[in-house]
């Protein structure tokens, strides 16, 4: 499953964030927030900062290396550390426009999942999807559910999420006996 795991806002999408300034030459740390790092963060690529006041500012990948479950990112607009920390907290935004079309049928993009009904075989709604959760075992689709309110933590597979229908708004779900209760 292809995925930007958060949603930011209408159109943009949650790539990154900016942890820290590393080193003294602009250079910054960043948590990935992406199954696409290595399509994300690529020398020329234009990521969207939005800074902890809400403005946002454009900013063009430079140079990108893994250190300690982080990325170092330098960005042509930041010359030393004193912008590098005025980054600190950025959130590192796409336009979900400028996405690529996933090639699987298959493979799917958080933000195209959320908001979805999610519906039994039968067309029975039993609630919405809020958004994808990812663990170190797969996708979980947290549904909002209708009934009773609450939520259920769905496994994105196929033996209990069969469909997909994303010109129909909605998942087909096929639920172990207590997973929506």
């Amino acid at each position: 499953m292809r995925s930007e795991p958060s949603r930011a806002g209408d159109t943009l999408l949650l790539v990154g964030r900016i942890a820290k300034a590393h080193g003294i030459g602009g250079e910054l740390a960043v948590d990935v927030h992406t199954d696409a790092p290595d399509e994300r963060f690529v020398p020329g690529a234009v990521l969207n900062a939005r800074l902890r006041d809400r403005s946002t500012r454009p900013l063009t990948v430079s140079t990108v290396r893994a250190h300690s479950g982080r990325l170092l990112v330098r960005f042509d607009e930041v010359a030393d550390r004193t912008v590098a920390e005025s980054l600190r907290g950025a959130q590192l935004l796409v336009d979900a426009a400028d996405l690529p079309p996933t090639e699987d049928p298959d493979e799917f993009y958080d933000h195209e999942l959320e908001g979805l009904a999610a519906v039994l075989a039968d067309g029975t709604e039993v609630g919405r999807v809020r958004e994808v959760a990812h663990s170190p075992g797969g996708e979980l689709l947290v549904v909002d559910l209708t009934e009773g309110g609450g939520e259920a933590l769905v496994p994105f597979v196929r033996e209990i999420v069969p469909e997909v229908d994303l010109a129909g708004r909605r998942v087909v779900l096929d639920p172990p006996e207590g997973l929506l209760s």
